[in-house]
């Protein structure tokens, strides 16, 4: 087992809030023993926070010894690591080959119009994040969308999406 070499880097100083400083040092401390221990501690801080605030990642590098850059290139490779706060409910739109073949772009597009967001933004309101997801297992019937994580919709028009979002709106408001 490859020994870990000594941090010449002395202890950050962190800027997060005691809460989110004790999640994160929670999880450091849980996983921290694990082969391959950063995606774990990612994921659970995400799970616990929501997100993964950017004042995270020099506590996070200096527990693992790794660069504070190693810690941010793997959450901005993977598409499911958030570094801002989802809004209240989350829309993801299938954007596989199926989903393509069956007018997801186009819904994509007036999605991003209709919600003046890309993927991976929220809306002003704070009530609705855009997410990409490549593949939600319904590919007959794209292009499809999942509201929050229990709601799949199939053969989604442009027409359907907009009840959908206002269907979101009324549930927030």
């Amino acid at each position: 087992m490859k020994q870990a070499r000594p941090n010449p880097v002395s202890r950050p100083v962190s800027r997060l809030p005691a809460s989110q400083l004790s999640v994160v040092q929670k999880a450091i401390e849980e996983h921290r023993s694990r082969l391959g221990p950063l995606l774990p501690i990612l994921h659970a801080v995400q799970d616990a926070l929501g997100y993964i605030p950017a004042d995270a990642v020099p506590t996070i590098a200096y527990e693992l010894n790794r660069t504070r850059a190693e810690v941010h290139g793997v959450i901005s490779f993977y598409h499911d690591f958030r570094t801002a706060p989802a809004g209240q409910h989350i829309v993801r739109i299938c954007r596989a080959e199926a989903c393509q073949a069956r007018g997801a772009r186009e819904l994509e597009a007036h999605a991003k119009q209709t919600l003046g967001v890309n993927f991976g933004e929220t809306t002003a309101d704070g009530t609705i994040t855009l997410e990409a997801v490549y593949c939600l297992g319904n590919c007959g019937c794209g292009p499809s969308v999942l509201v929050d994580t229990d709601e799949l919709h199939a053969k989604v028009t442009a027409e359907r999406f907009d009840v959908l979002v206002n269907k979101v709106r009324e549930i927030t408001s």
